[in-house]
Parts: C-alpha cells; structure tokens; sequence
C-alpha cells in the first residue's frame, strides 16, 4: 500500500522551474548508462540521446499518459549487438535490424497479450529461466568489461600492460562504488554518471583524456544517424533471428519486473491500466524507432523509477520534459564530443559493477523466487543454461543459421522447463499478489 501522498500526480503541471529542474534530475539519472551503452557498441551517444527522447514520449503517448517512465539504452542487447556485427553482412546496419527485429516482437508478444492475457508469458518464462538468462546476460559480458582494450592497455604503445590505465579504471570502479553505497539526496540516483565524472576528472590529471575533439567541435551538429536502404541495405536472415528474439523474450520480464515496481511506488495498477500490453507496445516501439535511427534497444529504466520513488513526483509531464530535453542535448555538439574524450577505461570501471550488477539481479529474481535447489529439476535447469551461456555453446547450420551463448541457452531453457516434469504453472493471481496499490489514488 503506497500511503505517502505524491508532491506531484501523474498529471500535474509543474511550475516552469520545478518542470525544468525535476526534468534535468531525470536526465542526469539516466544519462551515464544511456551514454554508455552506445560507447560499448561503438554507436553514436548522441543518436541514444535523441533516440531515447522520442521513444520515452513514444511511450508516453501509447501508455495513454499513466506510465510515469524513462526508457533508456538496453544493456541486456550489447552482446547480441556485437554478435551482429560478425553475421554474414554484419556491421551496424546488422545490429539495427536486429533490433528493429526485437521491436517487433515485443509488439507480437503485446497484441498477444491484449487477445489472450498475460499469464501464458510467465508459464513460458518462470523464475528459473529467468534468473540464470539474466546471469549470463551480465556474467557474458565480463570479458568486455576487463577486456584489453576496455580496463588494462588501453591507449599504450604496442598493447602493452600499462599500470596508469588500469589506475584510471580503478579509480573510476571505486568512486561509482562509493556513490552506489553512501550517496546522499542526487548523488544517490546518479552513481552511474558520479563516478564516471570523478573517473575522468582523474585521467584527465593524469594525461590520459585527449580534450582537442572538445575544444573543436561546434555547438551545433548533426549527430551521425544511420537509416536503412540510405547507409545499409536490409536483410533478414535467421542469423539475426535467432541472435535477437530469444533476448527480446527473455527482457520482457525485465519490463514486466520495472512495471510491478512502477505500480508499487506510484500506487497504480499498471498491469490492469493501462495494461501490460500497451507497456510493452510502447517499449518495442521506442526500440524501432530507435533502430530507424541508429540508436540501441530501449528498455524502461530502474534509475528513473528509482527518482519517482525519492522525489514523490510522478508527474508525466516531467518525464516528457526530460525527454525534450535529452533530444536537444543529442544536437550539442560539444557534448558529444566530451562524451566521445572518455577514456575506455573509464567505462571499463564503470561496466565492471555494472554488468555484476545484471549477474546479481538474476540471481535476487532466484533467492525471491525462493526456488529449492534441492529439486533436481530446478538444479538441471539453472546449470544447463549458466554453462551454455557463459562458455558460448553454438550451433552453426549452414551460412545464415548461426545460434550461440545467451539465445542458445534462453531457449534451451525455455525447452527443459516445458518437457521436464514438475513444472508449477504460474498463478492465477501472481500479478494481483505482488501490486500492493492503494485504490483512493
């Protein structure tokens, strides 16, 4: 039961300084990992930012203005990005169909949902497949995280071991952590982009940064959108497919997890109204548009969700200014340019939390699942997909067939919940249950 009154309701007008000023708390809260994202998969940040913008107001428009939410870059979709990039033809217009491609099936999966209910998703999607996916989502990711290139000789002469790079990721790692734990009022919805500040602040005293891109660039750019038949041709194959529809799937329990929490901190059933449906629509559809515009997958984002619930302002009118102004910051050349002078060892300290931070979120979803390891079949279940997934287990047919690491293991999964018996079908009232929503709101 929320019982705290909100400072501001979902549609309530601030006044023009509380809209400006909420809005930039909501976008410095999102900035760092939306930045991040594209900086991994060798996108442009400003094209997420933009992106990012027109999905949340996309989202807003679909979710009927109820949905209080910021929908930033999916990290979950960085390791089918760069797998992408190897298919046949592959390359960024690779990744941007496959993402396109996972839009589309979280719009099948919300028409789906509209016609038959939601429960279906979560018997195909229990806690035991979940919980391990989403560890090897961020477990996968580890060697891009302590990479050569991204923590330990990045920028020295012939790669060699450098000691002054591994410092910068390190102390970068150290400053996110501290905010993590012991930040207070903004710094604590906005580690993230603290610690990758205090970490760049320290390459740059130590002569790391090279700030001439900053100083040149204009005020005003373009920033370098890719579109489909304009920069790349479009081609399906099943190589894409079976890359992005497992880990679409698989992240739609993210978005389910994100609108149970909404529910709770705004105090609204979100599953019922504006249903789970339009959330998901509206999810896809920013990731679309998204890949139209060469910008990663979008998802909804806990870090937002995290300022409703310490703000108690819900108003979507705030979330909409924020998205305004995220689209502007995309065309300030400068700001690309300074996010471009960051140091990938700096990131490199940032992903390392991060990406545990994904392994540990697939591990909470078992521990409050309260799943007894002591059944073998919740034990073969969770081993099969950790090891598949992990050690990148592959199954190649022919030159476009090309099934590996977290889709290999998602749908394996997937599989061995089905035909194993003991399967527990999910409950009549599971949403009910977990939305503790107060009615007078």
């Amino acid at each position: 039961m929320n019982e705290t009154k909100p400072l501001l309701g979902i549609n309530d007008k601030p006044s023009a300084l509380q809209w400006i000023t909420l809005s930039l708390q909501h976008l410095f809260a999102m900035f760092g990992a939306t930045v991040l994202v594209p900086f991994l998969i060798e996108l442009s940040p400003a094209v997420a930012l933009v992106s990012s913008g027109i999905g949340t107001l996309a989202f807003l428009i679909i979710t009927q203005f109820k949905v209080p939410a910021y929908l930033g870059s999916s990290f979950a979709f960085i390791a089918p990005v760069i797998a992408a990039k190897t298919v046949p033809g592959g390359g960024p217009g690779a990744a941007m169909i496959g993402t396109f491609i996972a839009g589309i099936v979280y719009g099948i999966v919300a028409l789906t949902i509209k016609k038959a209910g939601y429960r279906w998703i979560m018997n195909i999607l229990p806690p035991i497949v979940v919980g391990p996916v989403i560890m090897v989502i961020g477990l996968a990711l580890a060697t891009t995280a302590v990479g050569q290139s991204m923590f330990m000789n990045y920028g020295a002469k012939n790669q060699e071991y450098s000691l002054l790079y591994i410092s910068v990721a390190l102390v970068t790692l150290l400053a996110t952590i501290l905010f993590t734990m012991f930040g207070k009022g903004v710094f604590s919805f906005i580690p993230i982009l603290a610690g990758i500040v205090i970490g760049y602040v320290y390459a740059l005293l130590v002569g790391v940064v090279n700030f001439h891109g900053v100083l040149d660039a204009k005020w005003f750019a373009m920033p370098d959108f890719i579109f489909p038949f304009v920069d790349y041709p479009v081609t399906i194959n099943l190589a894409l497919l079976t890359i992005f529809v497992p880990v679409a799937i698989v992240t739609l329990t993210e978005h389910i997890g994100h609108q149970l929490v909404l529910s709770k901190v705004v105090g609204k059933d979100y599953i019922k109204d504006p249903g789970l449906h339009r959330s998901i629509l509206g999810d896809g559809t920013a990731t679309i548009i998204s890949a139209l515009m060469g910008g990663p997958a979008k998802t909804t984002y806990g870090e937002n969700i995290g300022v409703l619930a310490i703000t108690r302002v819900y108003s979507v009118y705030v979330l909409g200014g924020a998205a305004v102004l995220a689209i502007g910051f995309g065309f300030i050349g400068k700001i690309a340019a300074l996010i471009q002078s960051i140091p990938t060892p700096v990131m490199g300290g940032v992903s390392i939390l991060l990406f545990g931070i994904i392994a540990s979120s697939g591990l909470r979803i078992i521990v409050e699942a309260k799943l007894d390891f002591n059944k073998n079949r919740n034990l073969v279940i969770a081993s099969v997909i950790l090891v598949t997934g992990i050690g990148g287990f592959s199954i190649h047919m022919g030159e476009h067939f090309k099934l590996e690491g977290m889709a290999f293991a998602a749908i394996l999964g997937i599989i061995l919940n089905l035909v194993l018996p003991g399967r527990e079908k999910a409950k009549e009232d599971l949403f009910e249950d977990s939305i503790a929503v107060d009615e007078t709101k």
